[in-house]
């Protein structure tokens, strides 16, 4: 499904990304780790076409997702090939209410009839239809992570991206959202994922690629990570 080669990126004079390869077949879940600074969010932006917004260039190598090249494609037409962004930071429209924000870039980009439609998401996540017509602004951190997947998914994404998927949530949030992409998984929706939280990924994925200074430092099956502290302890400090 996405396949990405030699990816090379940076910020003005700064080198970050320095030939990034994995790639996701349909249905997988796969986890980029490393520590902070490494080029996980780079790869993420990379792919997602969303390097120039943030001072960045794209420097060389090719995005690959059904066989299309993505590369330095703008971010709305990555987005209509069929990947969902869950960004970091969440970044929900502030003015705009739930419901709103739900249904603002909602989409059919898996073809077919769609999975996710508004009373869907709500049972996905009830906390949102109890406050379908709050604005963006007056939700919780928790909440907000939970509008920004559901947004994500009213695209109906082939692939769905999460950046950051639990980052400074309280417990009993970040358990649900475990939850609702372990039941995400088990539909069969393929997930390219982001977090620390290594015992929760290691309990979701399939396949981990994990990233060093910009580089692919290891990469393999949550059972040969699960193996290897030696690993985990240089490159994830666990």
């Amino acid at each position: 499904m996405l396949r990405v080669e030699d990816l090379r990126a940076g910020y003005g004079s700064s080198q970050v990304l320095a030939g990034i390869g994995f790639a996701i077949g349909a249905g997988e879940v796969v986890t980029l780790l490393g520590r902070n600074g490494m080029g996980k969010t780079t790869t993420v932006r990379a792919i997602m076409g969303l390097l120039p917004a943030c001072g960045g260039q794209l420097r060389g190598g090719r995005v690959l997702f059904a066989g299309q090249d993505l590369a330095g494609q703008p971010p709305h037409r990555v987005a209509r090939q069929g990947i969902g962004l869950v960004p970091e930071g969440r970044q929900v429209f502030p003015t705009l209410s739930v419901e709103e924000n739900l249904t603002a870039t909602a989409a059919n980009r898996a073809g077919g009839a769609p999975r996710w439609t508004l009373p869907e998401v709500y049972r996905l996540f009830p906390r949102l239809a109890e406050r379908r017509r709050n604005l963006g602004a007056q939700l919780s951190g928790g909440e907000q992570q939970m509008l920004a997947i559901g947004r994500a998914l009213m695209t109906n994404p082939r692939l769905l991206v999460l950046d950051e998927a639990t980052e400074g949530l309280a417990p009993l949030i970040r358990a649900e959202i475990w939850a609702v992409l372990a039941r995400l998984r088990q539909e069969g929706q393929a997930i390219l994922l982001i977090d620390k939280t290594l015992s929760a990924v290691m309990r979701l994925a399939d396949r981990h690629v994990v990233i060093e200074k910009g580089r692919v430092a290891w990469s393999g099956s949550t059972e040969a990570l699960a193996a290897a502290p030696e690993l985990r302890e240089t490159y994830l400090h666990v």
